[in-house]
């Protein structure tokens, strides 16, 4: 690594004693690998975002390396060294494997994933990158992202790779591109998305030349297949900061390509928050629910929340008392949600939850001041199912008022109906609402067989389970004979 000399500007100086400590920690697995390659006649360095975490101080158990050997030959060098090994990206130049290593006092498990020196470009048709192997590192650091990503150590004997200028830009916390953003993006337009999520993971700028290289391009977009947008986009709203990544990417024009109900929602007044339009209360109600996660990012409650009002700009009317209204947009809106998440291949489990979410968002308003009845609180928690937790969140969240006094009272009003639920939960188990009687005791005591019929008089049972609470066994039965009494006439 480069020493620190008195004319290197003490962010430098900061990064490199970071990473001098990281890499010293990563020693015993990343210079054991490296040996191995050098007595096989090949070379092998630490690249891209390990080498970047290492400089940020946030270097995980996650290595990626470079090296000039071909992908057989790294096979050949890692099986007997690695615990377990895969060739799920080997058609890509990728051998991944899994090493454990003991680090000081504690047994820790490394995942490695080697690369051959490899530059990739797309042409104007194809939806997966064409790979062909480079002969030097120096070839394939050109056809890296960002200049951060960009950098490599070469090991065993930790030289530092740097010949895009990636220090400085990582002290600097810019990112930039290696060459031309023009060629990066040509090369991979996904790597415009990557900005955007570099951005909002790191807290970095974009240089100016490539914001302006992603509005140029962000066409491009259109070639990459949906399940690497998915993925990118998922790993931008799982960020510290998702709202600094969606504004880069709807104000450079790829969040039409990505999400183009996100930036749609600009156009639109909110009904109830007449200082912000929907994108920015959109954005605001993000930010209140990442605050209420209590076990790490949660993908579902976030994607909920920048979607929760998508559904408003088709169903905008202007009413002759100058109000603007947006009846039904929770309907309308979990079905954009459900068709825009089809589209970006989510698996149709998070479909289902965040559209479900989407849907029920506005049901709390009816709640008043606690007028609800038992039954309608135990109809919202049989509605939202195992989602309550986060429709609570979302709930909440999606109170972005100035008014401090209006939205003490609408938190205070939530209070009360989230210690109602409660109640109602201790007395009822509201979590497995179900109705007094079985399938196998409405067959039994009706003399009928499977079909139909029972699942109309379990139906039945149940929205008086609902209505009333427990009935017990014997008003059940009475309940479900009188009702069965009025079908068979």
């Amino acid at each position: 690594m480069p020493n620190a000399n008195e004319d290197t500007p003490t962010a430098l100086s900061q990064v490199q004693r970071r990473a001098v400590s990281e890499l010293l920690r990563v020693s015993p697995v990343a210079d054991d690998l490296a040996r191995r390659f050098q007595e096989a006649g090949f070379s092998l360095a630490l690249v891209g975002g390990s080498v970047r975490d290492a400089l940020l101080g946030r270097l995980g158990n996650d290595l990626d390396f470079t090296t000039d050997a071909r992908p057989e030959d790294v096979l050949k060098i890692v099986r007997p060294w690695a615990d377990a090994v895969w060739e799920v990206g080997i058609a890509f130049g990728t051998v991944g494997c899994q090493k454990e290593a003991r680090v000081g006092d504690a047994v820790q498990h490394f995942q490695v994933e080697v690369t051959t020196y490899r530059s990739e470009a797309y042409d104007r048709t194809s939806r997966k990158p064409e790979v062909s192997y480079g002969d030097s590192i120096e070839e394939d650091l050109v056809r890296r992202d960002f200049t951060v990503n960009a950098m490599a150590v070469a090991l065993p004997e930790k030289e530092f790779i740097d010949p895009h200028g990636g220090l400085e830009d990582l002290a600097e916390r810019v990112l930039r591109t290696p060459g031309t953003p023009e060629e990066s993006f040509s090369d991979d337009p996904l790597r415009m998305m990557r900005a955007a999520r570099f951005a909002a993971q790191l807290d970095f700028e974009v240089a100016p030349e490539v914001v302006a290289a992603m509005k140029e391009m962000a066409g491009r977009l259109e070639i990459v297949s949906a399940e690497r947008i998915r993925e990118e986009l998922n790993k931008l709203l799982l960020s510290a900061n998702p709202r600094k990544g969606l504004g880069l990417l709807v104000d450079t024009g790829l969040a039409d390509h990505v999400l183009p109900e996100l930036p749609a929602l600009r156009l639109e007044s909110d009904e109830h928050h007449r200082h912000k339009d929907v994108y920015e209360h959109s954005l605001t109600v993000l930010d209140q629910a990442i605050a209420l996660e209590e076990d790490g990012p949660d993908l579902v409650l976030r994607l909920a929340a920048l979607l929760h009002d998508i559904g408003k700009p088709r169903t905008r009317r202007f009413e002759k008392d100058g109000r603007v209204s947006f009846h039904h947009h929770e309907v309308v809106g979990a079905k954009m949600t459900k068709k825009r998440m089809t589209a970006l291949k989510y698996s149709n489990e998070m479909i289902k939850d965040v559209s479900r979410l989407v849907e029920l968002h506005l049901r709390f308003h009816g709640y008043g001041a606690g007028e609800w009845t038992d039954s309608a609180v135990r109809r919202y928690v049989r509605d939202a199912g195992p989602l309550l937790t986060r429709l609570h969140k979302l709930t909440r969240s999606d109170c972005t008022t100035r008014n401090k006094r209006k939205a003490a009272a609408l938190s205070r009003t939530y209070d009360s109906l989230e210690e109602r639920i409660a109640q109602l939960q201790e007395q009822e188990e509201l979590d497995a609402i179900r109705p007094d009687l079985d399938g196998n005791q409405i067959q039994e005591i009706l003399g009928i067989r499977p079909g139909p019929a029972v699942g109309r008089a379990y139906k039945f049972l149940l929205e008086l389970r609902l209505e009333n609470g427990p009935m017990g066994h014997e008003a059940a039965v009475a309940a479900l004979k009188e009702w069965w009494a009025t079908q068979s006439d």
